[in-house]
């Protein structure tokens, strides 16, 4: 899929590169597969706002994706590749051998036609899912679990992948994007391939109109707030007031912000990159 550049006829087409939908190939979703999204604006029970810069938007349906392929040794087709408005990467529409119809995060180089299964003794090709036991290591692949059965946790967005480098006992060793090492059961069921639409990352939205489209409504900038609304606020020009924190005094640039003891910390081999 290749990103389409505009004719700068307008301000809002100057700078924008759009996503080409030139890899989709069906434009109305399964209707059995589809739940209403209703928009919050921000709003909590009490109808106060509870978080900013959220509103308007375009209408959206949620469209249900299989995270744990869990349907073992039954081959489905790929019938179409598909827009889901609600995230960043193309997804693809399975019909099983049995009836069911799914949805799937549609990996990179997958094709209409094509047909793919879930199991522990098929073969390693792209869009198949399998154990991370049963994978050759050195594999690239997506849609990886954390702990057996729960479904896909780890990447999932558009271009993401992960890198099996290695196996020891009942750990399986991935590369994160992040450059960070991490042991995962090799139980965990994972999807060989990347996920689609890489360009996403090189999307130039163009005009402030495409993100009120999507729910995003302008950010005032702290260091023009009053000081009773922000501790960066105030001052003669363009004073910053320190150095830069939340809305509530949190240093947000440098200060690290994972908790000491989180669960996983003990899975993590090496960080991630500086």
């Amino acid at each position: 899929m290749a990103l389409k550049k505009l004719k700068p006829i307008t301000a809002g087409t100057r700078h924008r590169l759009s996503p080409g939908f030139d890899d989709i190939t069906e434009s109305i979703p399964e209707k059995s597969l589809l739940v209403t999204l209703k928009k919050t604006g921000g709003r909590n029970s009490e109808g106060r706002m509870t978080m900013r810069y959220i509103g308007g938007g375009h209408k959206q349906k949620l469209r249900l994706i299989d995270f744990k392929r869990d349907k073992f040794g039954v081959p489905a087709v790929v019938k179409s590749i598909e827009y889901d408005p609600s995230r960043t990467a193309r997804i693809a529409k399975l019909y099983y051998a049995d009836g069911v119809k799914s949805y799937i995060l549609a990996p990179q180089g997958i094709k209409v036609g094509q047909t793919v299964i879930s199991g522990d003794d098929i073969a390693p090709e792209v869009g198949n899912a399998l154990p991370l036991a049963k994978i050759p290591v050195g594999t690239i692949v997506h849609a990886v679990e954390i702990k057996p059965g729960k479904g896909a946790s780890i990447s999932r967005s558009a271009g993401a992948f992960v890198q099996l480098v290695a196996r020891e006992g009942v750990y399986a060793t991935l590369k994160m994007p992040s450059g960070e090492m991490r042991n995962v059961l090799s139980r965990c069921m994972a999807t060989v391939g990347a996920v689609s639409n890489p360009e996403h990352m090189t999307e130039s939205v163009g005009k402030a109109g495409r993100s009120r489209w999507r729910g995003i409504r302008p950010r005032t900038r702290p260091v023009a707030m009053n000081p009773v609304d922000h501790p960066m606020g105030g001052g003669e020009g363009r004073a910053s007031g320190g150095h830069p924190r939340s809305r509530k005094g949190l240093l947000s640039k440098g200060k690290k912000t994972r908790h000491p003891n989180k669960y996983s910390d003990g899975l993590i081999i090496a960080r991630k990159k500086k």
